[in-house]
């Protein structure tokens, strides 16, 4: 009997023992050097890798895609949202010691925002920033939380014009060499320090140059690109992938000589969205001829996503076929999509060709649109002014959004394609590697398996 309860007493010893080393195991550290590879650049709006880490918003969007205080703590609208005020976070500092305050937020926003802007006026009243317009703003929450309304330091308590790298992130920027970026933890963060001492960027580095270097513990988080999403699983890596988070779109240009819709509306029926999915995206998009997500509306099925060439010829008719250009903002599988894109118009009577990224003007336009937030509303507002197209009023009911989103669609100047997921893979000593509401790495909440 007593060796028995002694036996007992030994093995429970041995799993808590057990349990704690593997609970030391895999809870956060603080420390280490997370190294990031990029293809892009890590300061390009609106998916630079480092813009998210080293500023902030006054709000901005959980996991889930809900609203969250960030350098705002609360706000409130009125005259039927036509006049909002930010209330913002007493008490934080911007990289350099500078205090946040109302004033530098409207610089900030001023400059980030010279026109165009959701907003007609702004003002700094003591700790609150307030916006006003001369039309309803019910979404203003939503479109602060965006990368365009990131807070930059612009004047220093001195006087003097800063960098424009000075932000309140969790991070700070300390300097570039030989196309690595350092960045160093903010001690001082409104958000808690995070776990890694470092983040350096290696920038304008391939994909296959990127996993190469994951593989030979080079690096600890890399790109993966929709289109490589498939191969990236059946090579093993560890790949974090998001919910639908871009929108591809065909932007339309309704001036001379697309000015006829007929012609507009042939373009649409005559794009093989499947084939784009299927070829190009290697089957890891979803094919959508609306703009907001089907799981967002529930509506999105009774647009339909079939190609219709027939239909396409017979809305061209007789009409003559200009001569028209195409350009693809991107490169690699927006270079790709571009020339598919092309050929299908081709069938249908249209002579398209396809000019350079970086083209002055283009009668067809294929570009990725945010599908940012978790309000229908909120998400519309949001693509449709990435879009630079006018803002309908919307109602507070699915049938007033599906109807809003007809009449957008039936312009034929925004065609839907498809809904695109993002991807990042590590290593294995990342620890808590989430993507944001955008698909970005959230890489201020990383830690290191073999920090100290």
């Amino acid at each position: 009997m007593r060796w028995t309860v002694l036996r007992h007493f030994a093995i429970s010893c041995l799993l808590v023992a057990t349990t704690l080393q593997v609970a030391a195991r895999t809870r956060p550290h603080y420390g280490g050097t997370l190294r990031v590879e990029t293809a892009g650049d890590p300061w390009q709006k609106p998916d630079g890798v480092a813009r998210r880490f080293v500023f902030d918003g006054l709000t901005t969007f959980d996991a889930r895609g809900a609203v969250r205080p960030a350098l705002a703590t609360d706000w409130a609208s009125d005259d039927a949202d036509h006049r909002w005020q930010f209330r913002l976070r007493p008490g934080v500092h911007f990289h350099d010691g500078t205090l946040l305050t109302s004033v530098n937020v409207v610089a900030s926003l001023n400059i980030a925002c010279p026109q165009n802007c959701p907003w007609t006026a702004i003002h700094a009243v003591g700790p609150y920033v307030v916006f006003t317009a001369d039309s309803p703003m019910p979404n203003l929450p939503a479109l602060l939380a965006t990368d365009e309304f990131l807070v930059a330091l612009t004047i220093s308590s001195d006087g003097k014009t800063p960098p424009a790298t000075i932000g309140t992130g969790p991070f700070q920027f300390m300097g570039a060499k030989g196309g690595v970026l350092s960045f160093t933890a903010y001690e001082s963060c409104w958000q808690g320090r995070p776990f890694v001492d470092v983040i350096e960027v290696r920038v304008n580095r391939s994909v296959r140059d990127q996993w190469l270097d994951l593989g030979v513990t080079k690096a600890d988080v890399v790109d993966v690109p929709v289109e490589s999403l498939h191969m990236a699983q059946q090579q093993r890596l560890d790949v974090t992938v998001s919910a639908p988070v871009q929108l591809l779109v065909l932007q339309v240009s309704d001036a001379a000589p697309l000015a006829n819709p007929l012609l507009r509306s042939a373009i649409s029926s005559a794009v093989d969205r499947i084939a784009l999915a299927n070829v190009v995206f290697q089957k890891q998009a979803q094919v959508s001829a609306s703009l907001l997500p089907q799981m967002l509306t529930g509506y999105g099925f009774l647009f339909p996503t079939e190609r219709d060439l027939n239909k396409a010829r017979s809305l061209r008719g007789g009409l003559p076929s200009p001569q028209l250009t195409l350009r693809a903002e991107g490169d690699g599988a927006m270079q790709l999509a571009a020339q598919r894109i092309a050929l299908d118009l081709h069938e249908a009577g249209f002579n398209v060709q396809v000019v350079r990224p970086d083209a002055a003007r283009a009668n067809l336009t294929l570009r990725l649109l945010p599908l940012e937030g978790s309000s229908p509303e909120a998400v519309l507002d949001v693509l449709l002014r990435r879009a630079g197209i006018s803002i309908p009023t919307i109602g507070d009911d699915s049938a007033a959004l599906y109807k809003a989103e007809r009449a957008i669609l039936d312009q034929h100047t925004l065609i839907p394609l498809l809904d695109l997921p993002a991807g990042s893979a590590s290593s294995s000593r990342v620890r808590d590697l989430h993507l944001r509401a955008d698909g970005a790495p959230d890489l201020a909440g990383v830690s290191l398996g073999d920090a100290p």
